[in-house]
Formats: structure tokens, C-alpha cells, sequence
């Protein structure tokens, strides 16, 4: 541990004097994330790269750091905030540490479809949200879609959320992720993603929720061998930026490059997404994984304490779940 700190504070001070920029005056940003390169969330990063990269006639480059080389997601967005690292992709779950209005994204079912989630990631909501984060000294750019997050265990399957009582399931350090996996029956237990594979292997979680294409590239299928698909909830990946990077490094034009750059990555991310979801499950299920597709009913009314607990104790983040909620019925069949 006091290695990984020294090696930690080595990492922050390195960047941070090592500045934007480059020899021949190309300003470099620098983007750390924790995910694998051939992950369809990191492709649309290097699409958002390659389109900054055109739009500024290779005045600006992206140079991007996966599998975190430059540090954890915690470490990346307070990296971000001290100035010392541009860019980070991270769950929009780890955001609730800084601002609660992100563990809305927490709440199980909280959209009625795709088409749903991607309206109000869109919209004037998703943009409130994005905001919220600015003055903690790191602004949102945009959403990724990270797909649906359902159950796999080593143990045994999970066909409804009896099941889940005894089992200890790995959940990202959000205080809204232990709270719906506990309310579901399970017993929560946070974990960083890079550990995680080994503490399947051992046993020290029984479990864990994740989407599809991540379960796969992770390896952890072969660890794990039941995937129930509840699609209990629909957590976002987010791209930020340090607002030192935004506001002292860039300039309007440049600003603009970023932004324009990031939103338009995010329909060419969508369909890498769906694909890799598609060729994900069946590359799982071909390696002997069992996938149970339950009546999802059993665990919508298990996570009703979640919700009367929200309305009594967050009345703004209640609130705005209704408003999510009245969008929702747009799409309701």
C-alpha cells in the first residue's frame, strides 16, 4: 500500500509538471481511464479523439492512457481536480461521492427502455446533471451508453431475489449501489474493478452486476458461471474534464472542438455498444456460461423500500425521479 502511494504521488506530480502541450505546439490533453482498449466505451473515446484531432487540424491531440495506467477512477477524477490530468472516463455511480444528483443513475428501473435513457441523457436533464459536477472543479462532456447492469454469481443461479439472500455481491463504491443491492436481499460488499476478477476467483464476493460486454472482456465469465439479466439498472459512463483543463488551458474555440467532438462520438459509441452486447452474450453463453432471463416483476417490487426511502429522505432527487418518470411514459407500450 505505502508503495502504491509513493508510486501514486510519483504519477500526480509527473503530470502536473509535465503540463499540455508539446514540442512542436500541438496541445496535447491527456485522457486516463480504467477500461480494457478493445472495450466499445474506450473505441468511442478514440473516436472523440480522432474528431478533435480533424476539427482542429492537428493543433490539438488526445493521447489516451486505458487499464489504468494513470490511476483508479477515484484517482483520475481527483487528478482531474487538482489539474494534473485533462480528461477521465468513470462511472456516473463514483460521481455520487462528489455530487448526490448522480446516484439518480442508481435507482433500479429507473428507465422504461433505451430509448428512454437515451432521451433524457440527451435532454435538458442529462445536461443538469452533467453540470452539477463544475463546482467540484470537473465538467461533464457527455454520456456513454454502458448498457444494462444484471447479476452474475459462482455459487449458484439467481432466478429472483430470494436467491440473492447469503450472497455477497461486488457493487462500485456508491453509497446508492450498496443501498439497491441490499434492498434487493443481497449483501453488498464495494470492490475496485481491477481486483475484482481475483476476488470471484478466491471467493471473497460470491457475485457481482455488470453489463454484458464488460463481464466478457473482463474474463470474469470464467470464474462465473451464471448471468441473470434483471437489468436492475442503467448506469452511464461519463467523460470529464478538469475545469483547470477547460478553463485556463483552453480557449473558446478549442472549447468548442472538445465538446462538438465528445457529443459526436456518442451515436458511433451507441452502436459499438449495441454490437458488443449482441456478441458479448454470445460469446459467454458458448463458453458454458448458463444465462437466465427471470420475470423481472419479482425485483421491481423488491426495490420499492429504495424508492419510499428515497422519497422521504432525498426529496430533490425524488423529484427529480418523477420527472424522469413523466418522460418515461412516452415510451410505455
Amino acid at each position: 500500500m505505502r508503495l502504491k502511494t509513493k508510486s501514486y504521488c510519483l504519477l500526480t506530480l509527473l503530470l502536473f509538471f509535465s503540463g499540455c502541450g508539446s514540442k512542436d505546439d500541438t496541445l496535447v490533453l491527456r485522457l486516463g481511464h480504467g477500461l480494457d482498449s478493445s472495450h466499445p466505451v474506450h473505441e468511442g473515446m478514440v473516436r472523440m479523439a480522432e474528431l478533435v484531432k480533424e476539427k482542429s487540424n492537428e493543433s490539438m491531440r488526445i493521447d489516451i492512457y486505458p487499464n489504468e495506467q494513470l490511476g483508479t477512477e477515484r484517482e483520475t477524477l481527483e487528478l482531474l481536480q487538482i489539474g494534473s490530468l485533462d480528461i477521465t472516463k468513470v462511472s456516473s455511480a463514483v460521481m455520487e461521492s462528489f455530487t448526490s444528483i448522480y446516484s439518480i443513475f442508481s435507482v433500479p428501473f429507473l428507465f422504461v427502455n433505451n430509448e428512454h435513457m437515451h432521451s433524457v441523457l440527451d435532454g435538458p436533464i442529462g445536461r443538469r446533471i452533467l453540470d452539477a459536477g463544475e463546482p467540484y472543479r470537473i465538467i461533464g462532456l457527455c454520456y456513454y451508453d454502458a448498457g444494462t447492469r444484471s447479476f452474475y454469481t459462482t455459487r449458484r443461479p439467481i432466478h429472483s431475489p430470494e436467491d440473492l439472500a447469503g450472497l455477497s455481491i461486488r457493487v462500485q463504491e456508491s453509497p446508492s449501489a450498496i443501498r439497491m443491492v441490499n434492498t434487493l436481499g443481497g449483501s453488498a460488499t464495494p470492490i475496485s474493478w481491477g481486483e475484482l476478477y481475483t476476488a470471484l476467483q478466491q471467493g471473497v464476493v460470491d457475485g457481482a452486476e455488470n453489463n454484458p460486454p464488460s463481464f466478457y472482456l473482463s474474463r470474469h465469465y470464467e470464474v462465473s458461471r451464471y448471468y441473470t439479466l434483471n437489468e436492475h439498472t442503467a448506469v452511464p459512463d461519463i467523460l470529464m474534464i478538469s475545469r483547470h483543463t477547460w478553463q485556463n488551458v483552453l480557449n473558446e474555440e478549442q472549447r468548442e472542438i472538445i465538446m462538438q467532438s465528445a457529443l459526436e462520438s456518442v451515436p458511433y459509441q451507441r452502436e459499438l455498444w449495441r454490437k458488443a452486447t449482441e456478441s458479448a452474450l454470445k460469446a459467454v453463453e458458448e463458453a458454458g456460461v448458463e444465462i437466465i432471463i427471470p420475470d423481472r416483476v419479482p425485483f421491481m417490487e423488491a426495490s420499492k423500500p429504495f424508492y419510499d426511502r428515497m422519497r422521504q429522505q432525498q426529496p430533490a432527487l425524488y423529484e427529480l425521479l418523477l420527472e424522469i418518470q413523466e418522460i418515461g411514459n412516452e415510451y410505455l407500450d
